[in-house]
């Protein structure tokens, strides 16, 4: 009963505690100083497997595999549940190899509802080599259990700032981030998502090179016009932070508000003619790994220049 309970939102938001599922997650969330509450186990030698100082803080709990079955969500389950104190990333302790790996690239959800594509964007994150990762408000849980699968551990390899409100987020960006948006509507299309139907986290983008400085959304809301530009076009200077919409909503105009009072742009992913936007956490992958390669090159680039013997 208290697993069950505790995969709920409810049982999250009011007692400030996740469920944790399998040795990989487990462990990672151990490693980077994440505080066990109880452990279930099915047999002693699951918790072999795992820090022995760390588990030594849980209530150690044996049960049988079949209730395991029973709670568990995975296809092929492991034997090992874990009730934890919610993750403050103020407090955690991220693995070496990934702050060493750390370039000046944020990524902010807006509106990322499914569950498995939050977990795959905080995937790519990771694995990018991200900064930080803020969710708006509107965004899925990112403890749900099903989110957690699919992020295959990049909770505990970046910070995750949760449930934030579009005032606050620029205080939680580096002073001087550009901010630029993700969007899958080339101006110079034929295409074009007619307004109000975009997908895939895009808004749409006039193709008028003396479009008005803003527009209006359905309800009357001012939204901000950005530049647009190709994704593998000049755009990424550190510190720098990219958004994804959600695929049902789009960015929403706070996004778009933003990114324009940091000088951000427009990035078009372009996709052939007839082919359906594409997928939030595919843009996502798409987007992070090419500010990556920019940051990276930018950084070579002016290293090369300091090393250069002056003349004379």
């Amino acid at each position: 009963k208290v697993v069950t309970i505790a995969k709920s939102k409810k049982f999250r938001d009011n007692h400030g505690k996740v469920l944790l599922e399998g040795h990989r997650l487990i462990k990672d969330a151990l490693e980077a100083g994440a505080v066990p509450q109880t452990l279930f186990f099915s047999t002693v030698g699951h918790l072999k497997l795992l820090p022995e100082a760390e588990i030594k803080r849980a209530s150690l709990v044996k049960v049988k595999f079949e209730d395991i079955k029973t709670w568990s969500d995975l296809v092929t389950p492991q034997g090992l549940l874990g009730i934890f104190s919610k993750p403050d990333p103020a407090k955690m302790s991220y693995p070496a190899a990934q702050l060493a790996s750390s370039v000046p690239l944020l990524l902010i959800c807006d509106n990322i509802r499914d569950p498995g594509n939050l977990g795959t964007i905080l995937r790519s994150a990771a694995g990018a080599g991200c900064e930080k990762v803020l969710l708006t408000k509107g965004c899925v849980d990112p403890w749900e259990p099903k989110v957690l699968r699919a992020g295959m551990g990049a909770h505990f390899r970046v910070p995750i700032i949760t449930n934030l409100d579009w005032e606050s987020v620029p205080t939680n960006l580096p002073a001087g981030t550009q901010v630029c948006v993700a969007d899958n509507n080339d101006p110079g299309s034929a295409s074009l998502v007619p307004r109000g139907a975009a997908r895939a986290g895009s808004a749409p983008v006039k193709s008028s090179p003396k479009a008005a400085p803003e527009h209006e959304d359905e309800e009357g809301a001012a939204i901000p016009e950005l530049a647009a530009q190709h994704y593998y076009e000049d755009w990424a200077r550190a510190p720098v932070a990219v958004v994804i919409g959600g695929e049902s909503h789009g960015l929403s105009p706070a996004a778009l508000g933003l990114a324009a009072s940091t000088g951000g742009r427009r990035l078009l992913i372009p996709v052939v003619p007839g082919v359906d936007s594409l997928n939030s956490a595919i843009a996502a992958g798409i987007l992070l790994f090419e500010g990556k390669r920019q940051l990276l090159w930018r950084h070579k680039q002016e290293d090369g220049r300091q090393k250069l013997p002056v003349p004379g």
